[in-house]
């Protein structure tokens, strides 16, 4: 071999490492356009040559009482629906966005409120599922390797198309031990690899003492580092209420308070409607008449109540779902970081348990047994003693984890389903059914939050081709942003586009909108925070609609509760533009206060009633409805067992005083006073 050979030979190893770790440097590095963080697509607006400020002009959603006259309508001719969706939850409103944005004629009807079931209890993640890629691994599952990677690439959806309600969480998994670092870092660089362009940052290992300053709440013992990979967050229900009132902007008719008695049927035995009441009326003591609902295809998106619906088109049917109770914990802030979970994947019966912070305060959960069927599903003690328990062994022994601690707790059912054309009607669908019954019942069940939208793809699919629904380019869209900037409807050509279409407040919405709005109307910066991330830039209406304080500052925006950021505005916006109907639409699913802190809501509660008989003006009657039927609701909500017989009086006048209970050590968030000596 010659000398020059053997030169070459030397150099070519060194170069071809160099070569490698520079290219894989450059790759992680690489100048990338992450979602959820790109600039607004439609600039904050500002003062005028005339010096004056013109607001966004948003476009208005039916009235409710407009909404119910269409669906009346539909019995006459050339008035009938393409699609009548039965529930408004995640799935349901995101059946209907897609419908209406292929052009079709639809209309959704919910018997609660949009997200009062499953859809708002989830542990507000939006990711492919750590636990599922170890599965899909171990097991040699490539149905759950696809289930990850579908839920990987909805991940990406979720920020671009509502960056104002979800953004991305560090998620940390702690080490005890040495050789636990290579296996994990394995599962989530192959997490990260699955991501591809769908991901944010890359995963990465922190020494012990990097892992207790970034959450210094850790236990010390056994400590020998951590991993953090990213993956998504949101809030639920305020997703849910804007998918179906994104879909009300394009048309849809969406009613919420409004139950399906029964299903009707042409002389073929096909179906052809339903028989829908209004349940508001009932509410304030009138008679309320069946609505007559006709459309060409009925799609049952009832969570845990699908069989319900399935056995008023054959009452002989096989029960398909096999509900499953998770109970989920909120504590206070100080348990975690504020910008960083934490995930336990093998707790002391082989569960995976999430610690997070939500809302500024601490998310854990979940449990996963088997439940009967309810509207609202009681917390059971055994879950949540078993939560605390195993959130206690990951926090520092200086951190005492008392029940008193718990502000709210919830249980949500998760409807795992069987296919009901399966061989094996007993094996449960890892991922999500579409199923047809021989009347044209289309059923759309399983799945989970983050697969939402291809859930109702694939639905809006199957309807589309066994109903021939008339599918087309949308004309005349709705300037959903307000503005001229953003044509909504130049990219629906009558195919399935949800993955590109902006919900309602995302239009203009920016990691900075809240200075703005500060600016503007002199609200608090906290209140301004979570006005834009929770309505984008629908935040500028809301903040109108709060009353001047006539304080210097905060100019606007009256707090309902004292500890938490949400105010006056957002009832009468709820009530205005989102059809919150009741007080627990306005605490559990407008804004979260019953899901953050249960007795913050019920101490609230005149004041959330006081503001909606203004605007819906309620009699004395129905206000006592009210006050009952929510404290009623907050019991599923952890609300402590003294305060459930509490009277608005007492509320009002702070007497509720239970220190000398028997409950007060489990309730109670700090140690009782000493008495003072004389």
């Amino acid at each position: 071999m010659s000398r020059f050979a053997r030169g070459l030979r030397r150099i070519a190893i060194p170069t071809t490492i160099a070569a490698v770790g520079g290219g894989a440097i450059l790759y992680s590095y690489r100048p990338r356009n992450i979602p959820g963080f790109e600039g607004p697509a439609v600039p904050p607006p500002i003062y005028g040559a005339d010096g004056t400020f013109k607001l966004p002009r948003f476009p208005k959603v039916k009235s409710r009482d407009e909404q119910i006259a269409d669906l009346k309508k539909s019995t006459k001719e050339n008035e009938e629906y393409d699609v009548l969706v039965i529930g408004g939850g995640a799935t349901g409103a995101g059946v209907a966005l897609d419908a209406v944005t292929r052009g079709l004629k639809v209309a959704v009807v919910e018997r609660d409120d949009f997200s009062s079931g499953t859809s708002s209890k989830s542990t507000k993640l939006v990711h492919g599922g750590v636990r599922y890629l170890e599965k899909a691994v171990w097991n040699l599952d490539y149905n759950q390797y696809e289930l990850v990677k579908e839920a990987l690439k909805e991940r990406k959806y979720f920020l671009q198309t509502a960056p104002h309600l979800s953004s991305w969480l560090p998620i940390m998994l702690p080490l005890d031990k040495w050789w636990k670092a290579p296996y994990y870092w394995a599962g989530t660089k192959f997490y990260d690899f699955l991501a591809g362009s769908e991901g944010i940052e890359s995963s990465y290992f922190l020494t012990r003492s990097k892992a207790l300053d970034a959450f210094p709440m850790l236990k010390r013992t056994d400590l020998v580092g951590a991993l953090v990979y990213y993956d998504g967050a949101h809030n639920d229900s305020r997703m849910n209420v804007s998918i179906a009132m994104t879909a009300a902007v394009y048309g849809a008719t969406i009613v919420n308070h409004a139950e399906v008695t029964g299903l009707t049927k042409n002389d073929q035995g096909k179906l052809c409607g339903a028989i829908v009441k209004d349940m508001i009326p009932e509410r304030n003591g009138k008679k309320s008449e069946p609505i007559t609902v006709k459309a060409k295809c009925v799609i049952n998106c009832t969570g845990p109540f699908t069989d319900s619906i399935r056995k008023l088109d054959d009452q002989d049917c096989k029960e398909i779902v096999a509900p499953a109770s998770g109970v989920h914990v909120i504590l206070p802030g100080y348990y975690s970081p504020s910008n960083m979970g934490l995930i336990d994947p093998s707790t002391s019966d082989g569960r995976v348990i999430f610690f997070l912070p939500w809302q500024g305060n601490t998310i854990a959960g979940t449990t996963d047994e088997p439940t009967s069927i309810s509207p609202n599903p009681l917390p059971d003690e055994k879950s949540i003693q078993w939560i605390l328990n195993e959130v206690s062994h990951y926090l520092s022994p200086d951190i005492s984890v008392r029940r008193g601690d718990v502000l709210a707790a919830w249980s949500g059912i998760r409807p795992l389903v069987k296919d009901p054309k399966a061989k094996n009607t007993e094996s449960l669908v890892r991922n999500h059914l579409v199923d047809i019954s021989s009347s044209g019942l289309v059923t759309c069940a399983g799945g989970k939050w983050t697969t939402y939208r291809q859930m109702a793809e694939d639905c809006v699919d199957a309807a589309v081709k066994e109903f021939n629904l008339p599918t087309k380019p949308f004309v005349n869209a709705p300037r959903v942003s307000g503005t001229e900037a953003v044509d909504d409807g130049a990219i629906l050509n009558g195919t399935c586009q949800t993955h590109n279409v902006r919900l309602i407040g995302a239009h203009g919405f920016s990691k900075t909108l809240f200075i703005n709005l500060i600016q503007h109307f002199g609200v608090e910066t906290e209140v301004a925070k979570h006005l834009t991330e929770s309505y984008g830039d629908r935040a500028w209406t809301v903040a109108a609609m709060c009353k001047p304080t006539d304080l210097r500052f905060p100019a606007r925006g009256e707090r309902i509760a004292r500890l938490y950021p949400f105010v006056d505005g957002e009832v009468r916006y709820a009530i205005a533009n989102e059809y919150a109907q009741t007080a627990v639409d306005i605490l559990a699913r407008r804004t979260r206060l019953a899901f953050l802190n249960a007795q913050a809501a019920l101490e609230c509660l005149p004041k959330i009633i006081d503001i909606m008989s203004q605007e819906l003006k309620w009699d004395r009657a129905r206000q006592d409805r009210e006050w009952k039927e929510t404290v009623a609701f907050l019991q599923s909500m952890g609300l402590p067992e003294p305060m459930l017989t509490a009277t608005r009086a007492q509320v009002e006048k702070g007497k509720l005083d239970f220190s000398s209970s028997l409950e007060y050590k489990m309730y109670s968030r700090h140690d009782k006073p000493p008495v003072a000596e004389e």
